[in-house]
């Protein structure tokens, strides 16, 4: 992994480098992120990862991994972007966010789990899994999810309790 010194010539941040280097890392976060992102908004949160690292350059620590920076500032854009947050270009909104080696092991571990439940939702009933996505991914209430499908609050309630539960047997024969 490329420290952020690596990029730096001049006293300055070698963007164009980074964009090259990293533009197939930051999609294939997104694409993990099972958001359903237009091209555009692919795109826009691309050139927001480089305008934050590049707005950003002097704060930087260089010793840190730039795939560190890159990873933290990509997953909080996507966050915002989903739930229609304005965009702040500050480094200082990042820093908790920041990947260092031992939790990237987590976040591959996790990305596993994750392609593991939406392989399993695939095989569910539509409605269970677009019960599950709207509460697990899109952070909807029981009753807002209720009124889109036109059901009461309990067979929401219901459905996600057994969802859980089929999912949690099969993360757990997958050893997980």
């Amino acid at each position: 992994m490329k420290k952020i010194y690596e990029y730096i010539i001049d006293e300055k941040l070698q963007i164009e480098q980074v964009m090259e280097d990293y533009t197939n890392y930051i999609c294939t976060i997104i694409k993990n992120s099972y958001i359903n992102f237009s091209s555009e908004d692919t795109e826009e949160i691309l050139l927001d990862v480089f305008l934050t690292l590049w707005k950003n350059q002097n704060k930087l620590d260089i010793n840190k991994s730039i795939s560190s920076y890159i990873a933290g500032i990509t997953r909080i854009l996507i966050k915002k972007k989903n739930r229609n947050i304005k965009f702040e270009d500050n480094i200082e909104d990042y820093q908790e966010q920041l990947a260092d080696l031992t939790n990237i092991e987590i976040f591959f571990s996790e990305n596993e789990k994750q392609k593991i439940i939406l392989d399993e939702l695939e095989k569910m009933k539509k409605i269970d899994k677009d019960i599950f996505i709207e509460y697990y991914y899109e952070d909807k209430q029981i009753k807002d999810i209720a009124n889109l499908f036109e059901i009461s609050q309990s067979k929401v309630k219901s459905k996600l309790f057994r969802i859980r539960k089929k999912l949690k047997k099969v993360l757990k024969d997958r050893g997980y």
